[in-house]
């Protein structure tokens, strides 16, 4: 893919994250990838951010309530279930064997995660505002 059809803020060979900044449990996850990605291979952007609306807008995906995680990789967006598989997949040891679950209908696993995404809030909390990244792990979020 060249640089043109990239989409914004995404350089070639980044593999991007959108997750609802506000959302306990999305947060949550993205401190796990932070802590299971020694490589730093994975980059995150919050659906609030203006990196993540661009994102958004590019995918023709909704900007204002946003109720699923995305990944991007090399252009290519995935959602829901497909998206937590292949993340799961980049990840060193064992956690890459749970991407073996891709073996479940899909239909079957969008519905378990539509499950806890429809409920999330209620489940684990959320957040007043977006949670701004430690300067530890700023570098780890996509920038202007």
């Amino acid at each position: 893919m060249t640089d043109q059809k990239l989409p914004p803020f995404i350089q070639p060979g980044e593999r991007v994250v959108l997750f609802d900044g506000v959302c306990k449990l999305c947060n949550g996850w993205v401190r796990f990838l932070i802590r299971h990605d020694p490589q730093q291979r994975i980059r995150l952007a919050s659906v609030q951010s203006v990196q993540g609306q661009a994102l958004l807008a590019w995918f023709g995906l909704p900007t204002e309530q946003f109720d699923t995680m995305a990944y991007i990789e090399e252009g290519e967006l995935l959602v829901r279930s497909d998206a937590v598989l292949r993340i799961l997949a980049q990840l060193p040891g064992l956690w890459r064997f749970l991407a073996l679950l891709r073996v479940i209908p899909r239909p079957v696993r969008d519905w378990c995660y539509d499950r806890i995404a429809l409920n999330r809030y209620r489940l684990f909390g959320r957040y007043d505002s977006c949670l701004l990244p430690n300067a530890d792990h700023a570098r780890r979020f996509l920038q202007d």
